[in-house]
C-alpha cells in the first residue's frame, strides 16, 4: 500500500504520519524522533531482546535463529506473508541418535569380557585401544567403563585408562553375606506365599542354568544365574529390590585374583546350577524347612551362585 514504516518501540502520538511514497524520508524522520527521545535503534535478528523480553535469537519462531514476535518467518526462519506469533511454538525435527544403545552393547561385552577372564585382574586398558577391538569410537567405551567403575569393577589410571580392579576373596565373601541378607529372608516369604504352579513357571530358567554350567562358559553361566534369581525375586513384586539384588548378584561375579576362563571348574558351576532345580522341586512341595536349608546354603556354599 506504500504506508510509511512505522517503528513499534515510538509512541503512537510521536509517529510520522503515513504518507505515500515517502517510506525512506518517513524512516529517515524516525530515527530524528529516537535520538531526541533517547531510544535505541532496533537490532531485528540480533540476539537482543525484543519489546515482550524475548530474546529475537530463541524466540517462539524456533530455536537459535528465530524472528522477533510479530515478525513474518517461513517454517526455515526465512521472511514470508505469514503470521506465526499467534501459534504454538513446536521444536524442531531432531533425528534421534541410539547412541546409548552402541553404550549398553559395549558395557554388556565388556562385563563378559570380565567374567570370563579376559580381562584379567590387576591389567590397565585404555579407551582408544578397546574401541578398536569392538570397532566403535572411543567415547561409548569411556561411558561403559566409567559405569563398571561405578560397579566396582574396574578403577580410573589418571592418564592410562581402566585398571582392573583385584577382588579378594574376603570381599566375595562380603559380597556373598550382603546377597543373603537381602535375598534370604524374601525367598522364604515367597515359599510360604507364592502357589506351586508360579514356581514350576520357573522351570526352564533353572535348567538353562544347568545347560550354561555343562558349557564350561563361566561368562554364559553368570548371565543364566543372575535370570534364574531375578525371576525368583521379581515374585515378590518390589522392583528396587531387584535392582539392588541384581547390582550385588554382578559384583559377585567379578573375578578374583588370578582368575581367569578356568578358575572354576566345571563342576562346580554344575554342583551350584543344580542347587536351582533342587531348590525349585521344594518350593514347589511346600517343604519350608528344605527350602531354608538350600537358600541359606546356597548364598554361604558359594560366593558366586
Amino acid at each position: 500500500m506504500g504506508d510509511t514504516w512505522q517503528d513499534p518501540a515510538v509512541p503512537a502520538a510521536r509517529r510520522v504520519p503515513a504518507q505515500p511514497g515517502a517510506g525512506d524520508a518517513g524512516r529517515e524522520r524516525v530515527r530524528r524522533e529516537r535520538a531526541d527521545t533517547g531510544a535505541a535503534e532496533p537490532v531485528w535478528g540480533a540476539s537482543a531482546s525484543g519489546p515482550d523480553g524475548e530474546r529475537s535469537g530463541a524466540g517462539p519462531g524456533g530455536a537459535g535463529g528465530g524472528a522477533a514476535r510479530g515478525e513474518h518467518v517461513h517454517s526455515d526462519g526465512a521472511a514470508r506473508g505469514e503470521h506465526t506469533h499467534s501459534e504454538p511454538p513446536l521444536p524442531r525435527p531432531r533425528v534421534s541418535v541410539q547412541r546409548s544403545s552402541v553404550r549398553g552393547q559395549v558395557l554388556a561385552a565388556l562385563r563378559t569380557a570380565l567374567v570370563a577372564g579376559e580381562l584379567r585382574p590387576g591389567e590397565v586398558h585404555s579407551a582408544p585401544v578397546l574401541a578398536q577391538r569392538f570397532g566403535v569410537s572411543a567415547t561409548p567405551v569411556r561411558e561403559a567403563m566409567q559405569q563398571l567403575a561405578l560397579e566396582g569393577a574396574v578403577e580410573v589410571v589418571p592418564n592410562r585408562g581402566f585398571r582392573v580392579v583385584e577382588r579378594s576373596a574376603r570381599e566375595l565373601a562380603e559380597l556373598a553375606e550382603v546377597r543373603a541378607l537381602v535375598e534370604v529372608p524374601v525367598m522364604l516369604r515367597l515359599a510360604r506365599t507364592v502357589p506351586a504352579s508360579r514356581w514350576a513357571e520357573l522351570r526352564p530358567l533353572a535348567e538353562a542354568t544347568v545347560r550354561a554350567a555343562v558349557s564350561g562358559c563361566r561368562a554364559t553361566y553368570a548371565e543364566s544365574d543372575r535370570a534364574f534369581h531375578r525371576a525368583v525375586l521379581a515374585l515378590a513384586g518390589n522392583e528396587q529390590l531387584v535392582r539392588i539384588a541384581e547390582d550385588l548378584h554382578r559384583r559377585a561375579q567379578w573375578p578374583l585374583v588370578g582368575g581367569g576362563p578356568d578358575a572354576r571348574h566345571r563342576g562346580e558351576l554344575v554342583a551350584d546350577a543344580h542347587e536351582h532345580t533342587v531348590l525349585l522341586d521344594a518350593l514347589i512341595a511346600g517343604d519350608l524347612d528344605v527350602v531354608r536349608d538350600l537358600v541359606r546354603e546356597h548364598f554361604t556354599g558359594s560366593a558366586s551362585a
